[in-house]
């Protein structure tokens, strides 16, 4: 039997490395326009492409200042895509986000007409989610599960191509409304964000600098933007990656290990009150396959789904009291999970 821990699985004959496309040249060039701008944060790069190539919604937290908006907005800018920007607020009414029905007098008199609001563009911005009340938070619930947005009994469809990019910030506490389980379990990912190191922060001061001195830049020199289809088309080649029965049973256990973490015996038994669902097993697979394929493998390894294993799991895990009180985190939790769980 193969050792899922070396990643050599039983795959086709002709199985190896991706061949060139074009789609893989699109993203690499995507790739390599917001790493341009965006400096010290790869891991959020590499994560904003998973979420498009899997077609989900990042949560990405963060301390002020780490280039969240920046990303989101220089993602939109080299990628042929609408953005929107919200601000959430704890006054934002639902309406505010998903548009609601206006009275307008026409040829044929009065009569009302849906006003679209921010949520319909293909990359919503979702700025300070949890400084918004529970009831606005649900109203991106339908448009992130379902694609589509209910407003006086008439449904009305997202954009082929639509991500949410909801921040938080982890040390605001007052005047915030912490995300119900419910909605963090539609979050594909959790992406957590650090500061970036000595000299990546020297890079970032000069490119700050370069920024302010330059002229006003002529738009029509600038490289035009990688277009939705390059996307689609990436996607088509993701669903053909070949997933072997001993690399999906490797995420199975994953997931089971937490939900019955008594298996391992403690401190993993102490730790969680509750585990992933089965979305959790759907999101370790999509982002799996997308982090083989930005790695121009045709198939998924245990490397691959270590590397996606903490965004898609810290935000569904429930820690136990005993866990908070010794101030063990969801990362520690995974970590002891991915050393006992064998990938073979």
């Amino acid at each position: 039997m193969s050792d899922l821990r070396t990643g050599k699985l039983p795959i086709p004959p002709e199985s190896g490395s991706l061949k060139r496309s074009a789609a893989r040249d699109a993203l690499s060039e995507l790739k390599a326009r917001i790493g341009k701008s965006v400096l010290g944060q790869d891991h959020l790069v590499e994560s904003m492409l998973i979420g498009l190539l899997a077609n989900g919604n990042l949560l990405i937290e963060s301390l002020p200042g780490l280039a969240k908006t920046r990303a989101v907005k220089t993602l939109a800018k080299n990628l042929a895509a609408d953005l929107s920007r919200v601000q959430f607020t704890p006054d934002l009414l639902p309406s505010d986000v998903t548009g609601a029905e206006i009275y307008v007098q026409t040829e044929k008199g009065g009569q009302f007409q849906f006003q679209k609001g921010p949520i319909f563009a293909n990359l919503v911005l979702a700025d300070e989610i949890n400084r918004a009340p529970a009831k606005v938070q649900s109203a991106l619930l339908e448009a992130m599960e379902e694609r589509q947005v209910t407003v006086a009994g008439k449904t009305y469809k997202m954009p082929d191509l639509f991500m949410v990019l909801a921040t938080e910030n982890p040390i605001e506490q007052e005047g915030t409304y912490p995300l119900p389980e419910a909605q963090l379990d539609r979050f594909l990912m959790h992406v957590v964000i650090t500061y970036p190191d000595e000299a990546t922060e020297g890079e970032i001061i000069k490119l700050n600098r370069a920024e302010n001195a330059q002229a006003p830049k002529d738009h029509a020199t600038e490289p035009a933007a990688v277009p939705q289809q390059a996307i689609f088309d990436a996607r088509a080649e993701i669903d053909n990656l070949f997933v072997s029965d001993l690399a999906l049973k490797y995420m199975v256990d994953v997931i089971y290990a937490t939900r019955f973490p008594g298996r391992y015996g403690e401190p993993l038994s102490k730790w969680i009150q509750i585990g992933a669902s089965p979305r959790g097993s759907l999101a370790l697979d999509r982002c799996a396959r997308a982090r083989a394929w930005l790695d121009a493998q045709e198939f998924v390894t245990p490397d691959h789904v270590r590397a996606v294993v903490h965004d898609c799991l810290r935000h569904r895990l429930i820690l136990s009291y005993e866990a908070v009180s010794q101030g063990v985190t969801a990362d520690q939790v995974i970590d002891k999970i991915t050393e006992l769980v064998a990938a073979a």
